[in-house]
């Protein structure tokens, strides 16, 4: 089928169409596309840029050890309400269209890119792709996203301007950012007055030094039940340092702590052990403490 067939391939039409249109005039073009989520079903030949049996199943299958139940959850968007169980080769499948969907995703922003390169705007705008959020292909034991794992809270982020160097284009910064970071910055590149009392900084010092830190720490929040009506029970604040991930699950209306994660990301990159009652760098995880509760005090979420 052709990738107009696809909701995604319609949106980059559109998009390209657009840009004839305002290719004379500034512009803001937000250009959302759906995949790589559910349903995992682009065009065939995306699925045929993949050989499965090259496939790896998930490296860390199992729930964090010492970690506490709350973190998980059903996976109900791929499993249903009441979970099911997913056989080997149903989790190489699923793998298997999630790359294919990512596949079909870049295609979609090549074409977008191209058009830009055709009309000669390349060197007159800038270009940010980022995401809402990760997603779980069975690590852990879960399936899609509503944690504050990492994979789940790190999202994708490029970001290309007319001002970068070719020796600059490609570099990658390994310091922490947020995305609400992108509206100051994007504001202090196409010179518009500057706005005070923003939530986020600028990354805009980052593009010519990737070494430059913005932020001394990155913040997510997710409630348990992933999925409620009314108000939640619980809600998990985590931030994520240079060195750790911890993540404090709060009651609602007390905000009382009623379990806590750490994850050594130098000695366990993907987050196997939460070591929150053996750590040994105690300064270092009472200082992530610390920044979290600056950020999120311990208080009730009801006003």
């Amino acid at each position: 089928m052709p990738d107009e067939a696809y909701f995604d391939g319609r949106i980059a039409s559109l998009a390209v169409e657009t840009l004839s249109e305002v290719k004379d005039t500034p512009f803001f073009l937000a250009v959302g596309f759906w995949k790589p989520h559910l349903p995992f079903n682009p065009p065939r030949r995306y699925w045929e840029l993949y050989d499965r049996e090259k496939l790896s199943l998930p490296t860390n299958p199992e729930p964090p050890i010492d970690g506490p139940k709350i973190a998980l959850h059903n996976g109900r968007e791929l499993l249903g309400s009441n979970g099911r169980e997913l056989t080997e080769k149903q989790v190489l499948e699923l793998r298997h269209g999630y790359y294919a969907g990512i596949s079909y995703l870049d295609a979609q922003v090549g074409k977008v890119l191209a058009e830009l390169e055709r009309l000669d705007l390349t060197q007159k705008t800038i270009v940010v792709l980022w995401s809402d959020h990760g997603l779980h292909l069975g690590e852990h034991s879960l399936w899609c996203k509503t944690s504050n794992f990492e994979l789940d809270a790190r999202v994708p982020l490029i970001i290309s301007t007319p001002s970068v160097t070719a020796e600059q284009r490609g570099a990658r910064a390994g310091e922490l950012a947020e995305l609400l970071d992108l509206y100051p910055m994007l504001v202090e590149l196409c010179g518009l007055p500057a706005i005070q009392e923003l939530d986020g900084t600028s990354l805009s010092r980052v593009l010519d030094v990737p070494t430059d830190i913005v932020q001394r720490a990155a913040y997510t929040q997710h409630p348990r039940p992933a999925y409620y009506k009314g108000e939640p029970e619980a809600m998990g604040c985590s931030m994520r340092t240079d060195r750790y991930r911890y993540t404090e699950w709060r009651d609602f209306r007390s905000g009382k702590v009623v379990a806590k994660e750490l994850y050594d990301h130098r000695n366990d990159p993907d987050e196997t052990r939460n070591v929150v009652a053996s750590v040994t760098d105690k300064a270092a995880f009472a200082e992530a403490m610390r920044l979290l509760e600056a950020k999120f005090p311990r208080r009730s979420y009801v006003e």
